[in-house]
């Protein structure tokens, strides 16, 4: 009974918002979408880290063992690879991302990880290390020490103690950005507005309030049903205008237009119901619950040899395993009538999987 009376509290709390008038859903257009003044950018390289407490590669490891020599070479030192004895040095991979916003000049943070037999990084520092794009450019140079929030510790009979990885770490503000990404914004071309959630309808809105918010026909228009694209004044040539710009755009509200959707969660009995989901005419049985929801088609025999209790929504007795709605009902009303039976989460979750099955649950059922 506990559990019962835990998800009708709970399904009422989830229902609670598709009770709530049209004029509450607006939305600023900073939560629905993100303007792409650029992209972020995926950067990677190779790199060397040393002053390690005999914890680097081995010499299994003979990629190190070069990139050690190689380096030494450029620095007017010839040494030969095969002749290098050390177990300081780890071979590391570099990976960072370049937000669209970093400028020249700004410090990132800079995650490593090993590439050989190192048995930690700890105490490590990286040598100064390129980093690239996808497009071969480097944007970004590091070096400094490691940290790696986690240690190994050995004792004289062979155990080990282990805290967290401790050969990958980070590099806070070690990266150095020495080229800027390119901009997306064109003063005098456009900029876009890519929604979060694409839809035809939002779309639509989203252009139709941009251009009734400047008082200015065809600035905004829908692409598709992701991308609203935005002309640029040259006015906006200024860089303070065109953030002045930006900022309004965001702030601007829209209604969007939300997808009739039922998810649910089998492992927990999570029912979450959106707006705007109703049920069409149809008949079923699901052990001793029989339900009926009318419609211009025949009803069959499903009741036959049976008694039928019809009663409105709002009256039915929880004993009652017979019931009537009116046409067309919401999920919401249909569910609380199936609650007022005492019908299990699990049950429910049947229940909306058989409608759809049917095709009289008019919305997507996503099931986790």
């Amino acid at each position: 009974m506990h559990r019962l009376t835990t998800f009708f509290l709970f399904t009422t709390l989830l229902l609670w918002p598709a009770v709530s008038a049209h004029a509450a859903t607006s939305v600023r257009i900073k939560d629905l979408a993100r303007l792409q003044v650029g992209q972020e950018i995926p950067l990677t390289g190779m790199g060397l880290v040393i002053g390690l407490e005999g914890t680097g590669d081995g010499r299994q490891a003979s990629f190190t063992l070069r990139m050690l020599a190689n380096m030494m070479n450029r620095l007017n030192v010839t040494v030969d690879p095969n002749a290098i004895r050390v177990r300081n040095v780890a071979a590391v991979s570099a990976t960072a991302i370049l937000s669209p916003y970093d400028r020249k000049g700004n410090h990132i943070d800079v995650q490593v990880a090993s590439l050989g037999d190192a048995g930690s990084l700890q105490g490590g520092t990286l040598l100064l290390t390129p980093m690239a794009g996808p497009d071969g450019k480097v944007y970004v140079q590091v070096q400094g020490p490691i940290s790696i929030g986690g240690f190994n510790l050995g004792g004289g009979g062979g155990g080990t103690v282990r805290k967290n990885h401790s050969v990958v770490g980070t590099i806070p503000n070690g990266g150095m950005v020495v080229n800027e990404p390119e901009r997306l914004i064109d003063v005098n071309g456009h900029v876009q507005l890519t929604l979060y959630e694409p839809d035809w309808t939002t779309a639509a809105r989203t252009a139709w309030a941009i251009d009734e918010y400047f008082g200015e026909f065809g600035l905004a228009q829908a692409v598709d049903a992701g991308t609203i694209q935005v002309r640029l004044d040259p006015q906006f040539s200024q860089s303070h205008l065109m953030t002045e710009f930006m900022a309004d755009i965001e702030k601007i509200t829209v209604v969007p237009d939300l997808p009739a959707r039922v998810v649910v969660n089998e492992r927990t009995g999570t029912v979450i119901i959106g707006e705007n989901v109703s049920v069409s005419s149809v008949a079923m049985s699901h052990g001793s619950l029989k339900l009926k929801i009318p419609g211009d088609a025949a009803e069959g025999d499903l009741f036959s040899g049976g008694t039928e209790v019809v009663e409105e929504p709002d009256h039915l007795h929880p004993m009652i395993n017979n019931f009537d709605v009116g046409a067309m009902p919401t999920v919401r009303e249909l569910v609380r009538n199936l609650n007022a039976l005492g019908v299990t989460p699990r049950d429910l979750i049947s229940i909306l999987q058989s409608l759809k099955t049917a095709g009289a649950l008019r919305a997507d059922l996503i099931i986790q």
